[in-house]
């Protein structure tokens, strides 16, 4: 498993579906009451019960009949902890998620990409969530591969990075995800077809945010300096997008990029292990990181200066000018990014204090959506990514409390019910002894 932005809206493109149809998607208020009625009894298998029934319908074949579960299933993985459920259902979950994204609709692949990213995320790192990213991992690529519409894009790659940060063991499997986003972005001549695809303002905005949260995860890794310069090189370029979008996605993987070093030959070892060459292009490869570094501080201070023309969406002016100005004080002094949320009661609070993290923590929130906070109080993966220790009690809901109670209230009848029966069979034994 790998081991934190603020919300950023992508620009262009009609055919991708935006916030609002995300939040719509989120908002079933029959999954919301159905789970609410089954989580407030004291039966279990009342709870299985409204995920069966959703489970059931994914298998129907009626289009509009899974895209309704999806939806169902989607606001329940964002509203409750699902881990106890799913635990011994994922297998089958999964399967049926896959077909959806395999000969679904775009709606429908757009649910059923979010319900594999949940489902992962609700089962932790472990081998459940492994199995996951082995099973769906190459149909994901496939519809990268396929060049489909954004709407089926920009949900692959944010599946494909969910998956992948949650579910890898090793640097070998994380970078074959990289590969398949490093794809969207740079894409080179296909075989068949001689001039280069480029990918939609969107969709490219959406590849190089996938690709930076997963690369937060191969700090711990030694790399060969030597072969991200090329990488390097084409972020810078995209500085210089017409879109603002790309622009603060590239910013903050180059930014990504110097925390972890990529841009400092003097960090390898002595010798050329790690830059592949001779001391000669070692001395080369330093002078081209030097130049890239100038020019990233050039670009980066004059985006974070920029004057809003006319017309110009001042809250995204706005939100890309303090990204840069972060930037440019993190690669001339130093400054660490930070940020903190309160996330229960008045000591629990989640705190950010590098790039690795704040965009860790954008992207699950964005990904999460109105079910963040939920899984931060209740999810150990976050907790453990994130490092916070959460006491839920003081802020439980009625229903939750009543939920609470009941458990606690079961566990003291099966400790009540033990001790009486130790305490029947020892009169047992007395008596046979008399």
């Amino acid at each position: 498993m790998g081991k934190s932005k603020k919300s950023k809206t992508r620009g262009g493109g009609d055919d991708v579906l935006d916030s609002s149809d995300a939040d719509s998607i989120g908002s079933s208020s029959t999954a919301m009451s159905d789970l609410s009625i089954s989580y407030a009894t004291e039966h279990v298998n009342s709870h299985e019960f409204v995920l069966d029934k959703y489970i059931d319908d994914l298998y129907e074949k009626r289009g509009s009949t899974r895209e309704a579960a999806l939806v169902k299933l989607v606001d329940a993985f964002e509203s409750f902890m699902l881990h106890g459920l799913v635990e011994n259902k994922y297998a089958t979950l999964l399967s049926q998620f896959n077909n959806s994204v395999k000969k679904g609709s775009t709606k429908e692949v757009f649910l059923a990409s979010r319900a594999i990213g949940l489902l992962a995320i609700t089962l932790g790192a472990g081998s459940s969530s492994h199995e996951i990213m082995e099973e769906s991992h190459p149909q994901l690529c496939r519809i990268l591969q396929a060049w489909s519409d954004a709407s089926k894009m920009i949900p692959a790659l944010d599946c494909l990075a969910v998956i992948t940060f949650v579910g890898a063991t090793d640097l070998a499997e994380t970078e074959l995800s990289l590969k398949a986003m490093w794809d969207v972005i740079h894409p080179k001549s296909g075989s068949n077809v001689g001039t280069v695809r480029k990918p939609k303002p969107p969709v490219l905005a959406a590849a190089i945010s996938a690709w930076t949260f997963l690369l937060t995860t191969i700090g711990s890794w030694r790399i060969n300096i030597d072969s991200w310069k090329e990488p390097i090189a084409f972020l810078s370029t995209l500085l210089e997008a017409e879109d603002r979008a790309v622009r603060m996605a590239a910013g903050e993987a180059l930014a990504l990029c110097f925390e972890l070093n990529l841009l400092d030959v003097s960090s390898c070892e002595d010798g050329d292990d790690n830059t592949g060459g001779t001391g000669g292009s070692k001395n080369k490869l330093f002078l081209d990181m030097q130049a890239l570094k100038a020019k990233i501080s050039g670009l980066a201070s004059n985006l974070s200066a920029e004057a809003g023309g006319k017309g110009a969406d001042k809250k995204n002016l706005t939100d890309q000018k303090d990204l840069f100005q972060r930037i440019l004080d993190f690669v001339k002094y130093g400054e660490c990014p930070e940020e903190s949320i309160k996330i229960a009661g008045k000591r629990d609070v989640l705190r950010v204090s590098s790039w690795s993290e704040l965009i860790q923590l954008n992207f699950l929130k964005r990904f999460l959506g109105k079910g963040f906070l939920k899984h931060v109080k209740e999810n150990g993966l976050l907790q453990d990514i994130f490092d916070i220790n959460v006491d839920t009690t003081e802020t439980l809901s009625s229903t939750d409390k009543k939920i609470f109670r009941s458990e606690e209230e079961k566990e003291r009848a099966l400790k009540l019910n033990k001790e009486r029966r130790l305490a029947q069979a020892r009169k047992n034994a007395a008596m046979l002894v008399e």
